[in-house]
């Protein structure tokens, strides 16, 4: 293993590197960033927060179509705001906090590997988190999970690299910058955010008995850095919600993690196959890093601990999410980085070396998952009924159809290449290949997306007048909120909205039963409703009924804007 003085060699800067880096992954993130309409249910309410906290002037009471809303705290909607300040409305500036997240994810995974392994490792472990399947996808859509994984990941790097260094001003500034990137990730998604990696910490110091390399830890200094970035926004909510605190401490964090009723349960096995498909392509080499990284096994753990560390955060991770009753695909995101890290490094010692050894096998898994991927996508647009809808699978025929042939070639190439120049001109086939499916699929991406609202939306904001009553019916479009800037009532339908923070006289006013909206239809005001098209057909809907008469105003592929006078 590199040390910490062999990782900064003189000629080589790492702010050319950054550079560079910055450059090519920051085309790819932000490439199409703001081509497809924001989506139902995440992207759309991510954004509206950010948009009604400015509306407001409260920027400490999340809102969401105006109910208060505390299931997460409020630094990305902070960033969101910010960025609809600086870049107007629009889909470019609701998503570039992800696309940030999601290159400084990759710039701290080339720092913290150049720290602890050289620079070829840097940059290797740079491209493999880059180029990774599942942090490309998350880097380009409105969640909170990018910005949390790439916070928790400064943190447990700042804190591998503080504890190798000797007291001074650089251990100094590493445990200052854990603190700083934890009190940040608890302010993006929660105690989590401190939680999870003050548990990798803890456990790896127990484990493998590293406490004599924690002092001087800074802290008395990084508690009260800590207290000053993440407890102002708790207290203030905390003072001006009565009810905020057991709903955000017990019920978004004890309980999601506790029971299923938040509806996101899955089995305890559900994360293994989404990390080997989200490491796409790069998955092939990862048992002989792992494998490499603890070489000697358990026996020499204490001798191997830095490596172990990053296992370790990998593991614990896995573990805990695995063991919560609440998992979506975005939660194993924190573990990314690390394995980047650790598949960097490996990839690193054999160009240092000029060896072969194993890239050949990670080759040819890439060659398997690449011809699998290819076929799905073939069978998506050629088979019928695999789209529901035809018209949607021929517009994405053509498409399909050069992806496909993409990562068939890939598939054929990178093992030809390996055998012909070496299994490094392999590798930089499998990079390519990334590349161009990625830039196929960004092209194509308009014909992927799923029915929305934003031109419903558009056309309310025209008709809509101040006085007139907008309802959803049996549902709840967050886009359509987003983009017609108003709040609209719910009918026979309360989404995830906290209605228990609203005053009952406005809750009332607010969500309303079928029968009450028959009332409404049937009064002097206007009335204007959003529906699916299969709301329209459903025998208990208030459609059935033949007096039941309303106007169509406006119609998008599965959802209509009807009003009860033309």
């Amino acid at each position: 293993m590199k040390s910490a003085s062999s990782a900064t060699t003189p000629g080589q800067p790492v702010w050319r590197d950054l550079l560079v880096l910055a450059l090519v992954f920051g085309a790819l993130n932000f490439l199409f960033l703001g081509r497809l309409p924001l989506a139902n249910p995440d992207e759309s309410r991510y954004a509206e927060i950010p948009r009604e906290m400015l509306a407001t002037g409260d920027w400490v009471t999340p809102r969401l179509n105006a109910v208060p809303y505390f299931e997460k705290p409020p630094l990305v909607y902070w960033t969101v705001g910010l960025s609809r300040v600086l870049f107007g409305p629009g889909e470019f500036a609701a998503r570039l906090t992800p696309a940030l997240c999601g290159l400084g994810a990759i710039l701290v995974a080339y720092l913290a590997a150049r720290r602890l392994h050289g620079r070829l490792a840097g940059l290797a472990a740079a491209v493999v988190l880059g180029t990774s399947l599942l942090h490309f996808v998350l880097s380009r859509v409105l969640l909170l999970d990018m910005a949390v994984s790439t916070l928790i990941a400064s943190t447990l790097f700042c804190f591998i690299l503080a504890v190798r260094e000797p007291p001074g001003s650089r251990r100094r500034a590493l445990f200052l910058g854990l603190y700083a990137s934890a009190a940040l990730a608890t302010l993006a998604k929660g105690l989590i955010g401190f939680l999870i990696p003050g548990a990798v910490m803890f456990l790896w110091l127990l484990v493998f008995n590293q406490w004599r390399r924690l002092l001087p830890m800074h802290l008395g200094t990084g508690l009260l850095l800590f207290l000053a970035i993440a407890a102002p926004w708790h207290i203030l909510a905390a003072q001006r919600n009565a009810g905020w605190a057991e709903f955000y401490f017990i019920h978004e964090h004890w309980t999601r993690f506790t029971t299923t009723a938040h509806g996101r349960g899955a089995p305890f096995w559900f994360f293994g196959p989404v990390i080997l498909a989200g490491l796409f392509p790069w998955v092939g080499f990862l048992p002989g890093a792992v494998r490499e990284a603890i070489a000697g096994g358990w026996r020499r753990r204490h001798e191997n601990a830095d490596a172990w560390f990053l296992v370790t955060w990998v593991l614990f991770i896995l573990l805990f999410f695995s063991k919560s009753q609440s998992k979506l695909i975005p939660y194993i995101l924190p573990v990314f980085p690390a394995l980047a890290v650790l598949i960097g490094a490996w990839l690193a010692r054999r160009m240092e070396s000029m060896a072969d050894g194993g890239l050949r096998r990670g080759t040819l898994v890439f060659s398997f998952c690449s011809s699998v991927l290819a076929t799905a996508v073939l069978i998506a647009v050629l088979k019928p009924g695999v789209i529901p809808d035809a018209s949607q699978a021929a517009s994405l025929r053509p498409h399909a159809i050069l992806i496909a042939t993409v990562l068939f070639a890939g598939a054929l190439l990178a093992p030809w290449r390996a055998r012909r120049r070496g299994d490094w001109s392999g590798v930089a086939v499998m990079v390519a290949t990334m590349i161009c499916f990625y830039g196929l699929v960004l092209h194509a991406s308009p014909r992927f997306q799923r029915p929305n609202t934003r031109e419903l939306a558009r056309v309310a904001r025209e008709k809509i007048a101040p006085g007139d009553r907008v309802y959803h019916y049996w549902s709840f479009f967050h886009d359509f909120v987003y983009y017609s800037e108003r709040p609209v009532g719910l009918v026979s339908y309360t989404d995830e909205l906290q209605v228990q923070f609203l005053e009952p006289r406005e809750r009332a006013a607010r969500f309303l039963d079928d029968g009450e909206l028959r009332r409404q239809w049937a009064g002097p005001e206007r009335v204007w409703l959003v529906v699916r098209h299969s709301e329209l057909n459903q025998p208990r809907a208030v459609f059935a009924d033949p007096a039941f008469r309303y106007h169509l105003i406006a119609e998008t592929r599965g959802i209509s804007l009807v009003s009860n006078r033309p």
